[in-house]
């Protein structure tokens, strides 16, 4: 209510504090906006690295398990079920492991048998498609060299 003679400042600044005003919530949908538009990429970099090193690891774990059954069997396992393994869920999801030997026709390494060659590759229509295809042989090779 008013009264004459006083001042009526006080109700207006207490009635601008009742809420935001829409330019107000326009520029902090922008800094959101921006922030999200910087980190998604980021974010999924990041995620593409990480499936690479587990894919990384899994090819590793299975290169020692081939070297162990080299010295059991006088041979190179022709999969993961021969050598008593499974992918990983996580990296199975992403990749495709493939055990390539000498007499299997899929870009095996030359040399004199016994050989082998590990290929991850990844599955188009996922997250990590368009990334590099992995490859790990028998004398420990990894290529690309520059993302191992």
């Amino acid at each position: 209510m008013y009264r004459p003679g006083t001042c009526r400042t006080a109700d207006t600044a207490r009635s601008r504090m009742r809420g935001m005003t829409l330019i107000e919530l326009m520029v902090a949908v922008a800094i959101v906006s921006i922030l999200v538009s910087i980190a998604v990429p980021s974010y999924a970099s990041f995620m593409k690295k990480s499936r690479r090193g587990d894919t990384e690891s899994t090819l590793m774990d299975i290169a020692q398990r081939e070297q162990q059954y080299l010295i059991d069997a006088r041979a190179y396992a022709p999969d993961t079920a021969t050598l008593g393994t499974t992918v990983p869920a996580d990296v199975s999801a992403y990749y495709t492991i493939q055990i390539c030997r000498t007499a299997v026709p899929c870009a095996a390494p030359g040399g004199t048998p016994p050989t082998f060659a590990i290929i991850a590759t990844p599955i188009a229509g996922s997250p990590q498609a368009g990334d590099y295809t992995l490859t790990l042989d028998n004398t420990g090779a990894k290529t690309p060299t520059s993302v191992w």
